[in-house]
């Protein structure tokens, strides 16, 4: 059994335990990322179902099929088609495939399920949707998919463009 005297600490003084009130994040969570050519993205964390990092090697290839899938993979038992969204996207970075793993986004919506192949992960954000804006600037192959984005800072020269998932995964373009 502990006594309150072995809670003491160094020169007998006592343990405090501070209760800090947590930060109350403004905004929704959003997983932030990048295609080959540098442009960053955005995902609401509610249409993500997982975010892997598989070998490039554990992606089946399937003959005949659409040039923007790379083929299956294993999600928890279920398999998925891995598309590169840069192509998908008509992006003008090339994914390089030609690494140990490669990040993969698995999106979903009323049970459909496609993981998505970038270049790289950005991180976790909470990102105000009140701050949106309409999205400008957008080739005609992305605007299908990028409605909205948000001005990171004051002179307007880095955007974060919003991914729709739900438009990614009704797109016509999968059955090219």
């Amino acid at each position: 059994m502990v006594s309150n005297s072995e809670l003491l600490i160094g020169n007998e003084q006592e343990l405090s335990l501070e209760i800090k009130p947590l930060d109350n994040p403004e905004g929704e969570l959003h997983l932030r990322f990048y295609l080959a050519s540098g442009e960053e993205l955005a995902l609401p964390a509610t249409g993500i179902a997982e975010v892997m990092h598989p070998s490039p090697d554990h992606i089946t290839p399937i003959p005949n099929a659409s040039p923007l899938l790379l083929g299956t993979i294993n999600l928890r038992g279920k398999i998925i088609w891995v598309a590169d969204l840069g192509q998908f996207l008509a992006d003008s970075g090339i994914l390089n495939t030609d690494r140990p793993t490669l990040p993969v986004i698995a999106i979903e919506h009323q049970e459909q399920i496609i993981g998505l192949a970038i270049d790289r992960i950005g991180g976790m954000d909470w990102l105000d949707t009140e701050k949106l804006e309409v999205a400008t600037n957008l080739s005609d192959s992305m605007a299908p998919f990028i409605h909205k984005q948000w001005k990171l800072d004051n002179d307007s020269t880095r955007i974060l463009r919003l991914l729709d998932q739900v438009d990614v995964l009704r797109s016509a373009r999968w059955a090219a």
